[in-house]
């Protein structure tokens, strides 16, 4: 979930009128259930500026927790992807799926967020608000799964294909995927946050796609978002990866030209020429000799 990187100034006066008008449709969340302060009363997103915290043995633990429960939540989710499915409906299967093991879904109310998970469909970039609508066959859809557990949140997403897809929108899908995983495999102690932009800038020039730079990675554990702001796109910013940080990577690549116009909802993000685009995300541990994507359910 990359709710940090907004980059438009109205964004957060929308976002506060649009909750104020969801409240009474929100879903039950059950009282014993361990909450962040922004479930309680309006909070703006954290910010991913600052010197990145080097997680201790206990933060790294509970994080991991929280990060397996996302992981295995939105593999769950892979079951309902299918034609005739609303987005609605795998919000409310989430929610409950996160509740029932004893999370918290970190979205819901995050910055006045009103649902549970976002849901992304075809030329949404990303923070697609589940509603009423229904899968198609040939869509093309991103989940975003984000737990808070134990005190510590765990972040996650995937782009399902629904039924037959066109070639090029399975190329684009997987292209997104084998970014990430490449992108993961470069971390490591010593190597510089910008390698990461500077890989994806790389890939996507050979693979004739483009990065929507709206968006970026960041850093998490007790809070939803913190340093590292983790750029996917090239980029000369300074910091280094050291044992102990954790942080998403989570680049949206798409079809055609990388700007986004926000709804006014004032979350969802949509190409401004209507192409299609992916994303996948994992939370990774820098560990001594590489990292470890945490979210990653084998």
């Amino acid at each position: 979930m990359i709710y940090a990187e907004m980059r438009w100034s109205s964004l957060y006066s929308k976002t506060f009128i649009f909750f104020s008008r969801r409240l009474s449709l929100e879903r039950i969340v059950s009282s014993h259930i361990k909450k962040p302060d922004y479930f309680y009363r309006f909070h703006y997103p954290g910010s991913t500026i600052g010197v990145p915290s080097i997680k201790n043995e206990s933060e790294i633990n509970t994080t991991r927790l929280s990060c397996k429960m996302a992981g295995q939540v939105l593999e769950a989710c892979s079951r309902l992807i299918k034609a005739g499915t609303s987005t609605g409906e795998i919000d409310a299967f989430a929610h409950d799926q996160i509740i029932s093991a004893g999370g918290y879904p970190s979205p819901f109310r995050y910055a006045g967020f009103p649902k549970s998970v976002c849901t992304s469909v075809n030329n949404v970039a990303c923070h697609g608000i589940p509603n009423e609508r229904q899968l198609v066959d040939g869509d093309i859809i991103n989940v975003d799964i984000t737990v808070y557990l134990n005190g510590c949140h765990g972040d996650c997403s995937k782009t399902f294909l629904v039924g037959n897809v066109d070639d090029l929108g399975v190329y684009l899908v997987k292209s997104a995927e084998e970014c990430v995983q490449h992108c993961i495999n470069i971390c490591k102690p010593g190597t510089p946050f910008n390698a990461i932009g500077r890989y994806i800038t790389d890939f996507c020039n050979i693979k004739k796609l483009n990065v929507i730079p709206a968006f970026a990675g960041h850093g998490l554990g007790k809070s939803f978002h913190e340093p590292p702001e983790i750029l996917h796109y090239y980029n000369s910013e300074p910091g280094f990866m050291r044992t102990g940080m954790v942080f998403t990577i989570e680049p949206i690549l798409s079809l055609g030209k990388p700007n986004v116009n926000v709804m006014e909802d004032g979350w969802t993000a949509v190409s401004v020429d209507g192409m299609r685009s992916a994303q996948f995300e994992h939370t990774i541990l820098i560990t001594q000799n590489g990292s470890e994507a945490l979210t990653e359910i084998n």
